[in-house]
């Protein structure tokens, strides 16, 4: 894993985060990383389940798709008797 140094960091900014890492019951540097990871994922166009889901419904809710004929539905062939040598 790989590590970052952040030099000049405003002191309010920075009581901000040991207060917002406090409420989570994280360290400074677990909310860091929580930051990053969501804010990074947010931009890279990675979305919930849920997000997708309804981004799927969107996209084809105005098709149609009850006009499509569906086949007969045939028996499958009978399973091989494996008893006989």
């Amino acid at each position: 894993m790989s590590s970052i140094t952040i030099r000049n960091l405003d002191d309010t900014l920075k009581a901000s985060l040991r207060m917002r890492a406090a409420r989570h019951g994280l360290s400074m540097e677990q909310e860091v990383r929580n930051i990053l990871q969501s804010t990074l994922a947010a931009d890279a166009g990675q979305v919930s389940g849920l997000e997708f889901a309804l981004r799927i419904n969107h996209r084809f809710k105005g098709l149609a798709g009850d006009e499509l004929v569906m086949p007969d539905r045939t028996i499958a062939r009978p399973a091989p008797d494996f008893s006989k040598p």
